[in-house]
């Protein structure tokens, strides 16, 4: 039964692969800043033309003008819902391949809309990394609330998943929302910036280096945190224990949580096939987006109880 999962889940990503190698071009690429984005910590010319130069499909070394790219579901299957991908590289790089456009194909197979964040890389600032990340995950989140009509999503169904560094970026954007991380430039962000629902896979930075018993302050979970999914593997270095203290304060605040922690399987496998049960995440995170109601198609009653 393993064998046949882990050769449908090789069939799936063959194929996402090939569909992203030949639509994405066709794409819709926006810039989610008008005038550029939020002053900050710059690169200097001669290193972001180095880095720029270094970037692969697979791998995005650079980027000083954040976009998202859109994946609408397909009409036969989209039910409104929305999810913003952040793909993961330690704030230094972005897997994106990986993490961002084999997940937002993924995505689609469950009838829900993506929206892949080319959030700004490599770090402006060591200490707080998050920081100009953080500034173009919550306009994103605006921008795709400000296009729901457009795009026919439900603007009270977006939610943000994310791997690694990206993972702790959905952390900071479900925890950060009520706290605008830029002074407003136009109408968009008067919307809400708050995700309806967090998905941190093997997320990182969770804990303070010198505390790791605990959360980082940056952690800010409230009664008004939203629902969380989440998947690790505890021969990730600590993170599977960083989960479970985040698992644990969300419970404190009475936010309804699901994490799977699974015995093997490192760190950065996005959801390609291997010969840990870890493989299976993208199954249980689709049932618990079903379960949660997300996936009710626009228009169908949803038990809103079953999300507070």
């Amino acid at each position: 039964m393993r064998a046949k999962f882990r050769h449908f889940i090789a069939v799936l990503v063959v194929s996402f692969s090939a569909i992203c190698s030949a639509a994405d071009e066709e794409r819709l690429e926006l810039k989610i800043w008008p005038h550029g984005a939020p002053g900050g910590a710059v690169i200097d010319a001669e290193r972001a033309e180095q880095l720029a130069a270094s970037g692969t499909a697979e791998r995005i070394a650079y980027v000083e003008e954040p976009t998202i790219t859109l994946y609408p579901a397909p009409p036969e299957k989209a039910n409104g819902c929305s999810v913003v991908v952040c793909p993961g590289g330690g704030y230094h790089i972005l897997a994106w391949n990986k993490e961002g456009v084999e997940i937002a194909e993924w995505l689609n197979t469950l009838g829900v809309t993506a929206v892949v964040l080319k959030y700004r890389v490599p770090r402006r600032d060591d200490e707080a990394p998050h920081v100009a990340p953080l500034q173009d995950a919550q306009r994103a989140i605006r921008l795709i609330r400000s296009k729901a009509d457009e795009w026919s999503v439900d603007p009270a169904r977006i939610g943000i998943l994310g791997f690694s560094a990206g993972g702790h970026l959905t952390v900071m954007a479900g925890t950060h929302w009520d706290r605008p991380s830029y002074e407003n430039i136009d109408a968009v962000d008067d919307l809400s910036c708050r995700p309806d629902f967090l998905a941190p896979i093997y997320a990182a930075y969770l804990t303070d280096d010198e505390r790791p018993d605990r959360l980082s302050p940056l952690v800010r979970v409230s009664g008004e945190t939203p629902p969380v999914f989440m998947a690790v593997t505890l021969d990730d270095a600590r993170r599977g224990v960083d989960a479970a203290l985040l698992l644990i304060e969300l419970k404190k605040h009475d936010v309804l949580a699901e994490l799977h922690v699974y015995t093997q399987g490192g760190h950065g496998y996005g959801l390609r096939p291997s010969d840990n049960p870890v493989s299976s995440w993208p199954a249980r995170c689709g049932e618990w987006l079903a379960a949660m109601g997300f996936l009710n198609p626009t228009g169908a009653e949803t038990d809103e109880s079953a999300r507070k």
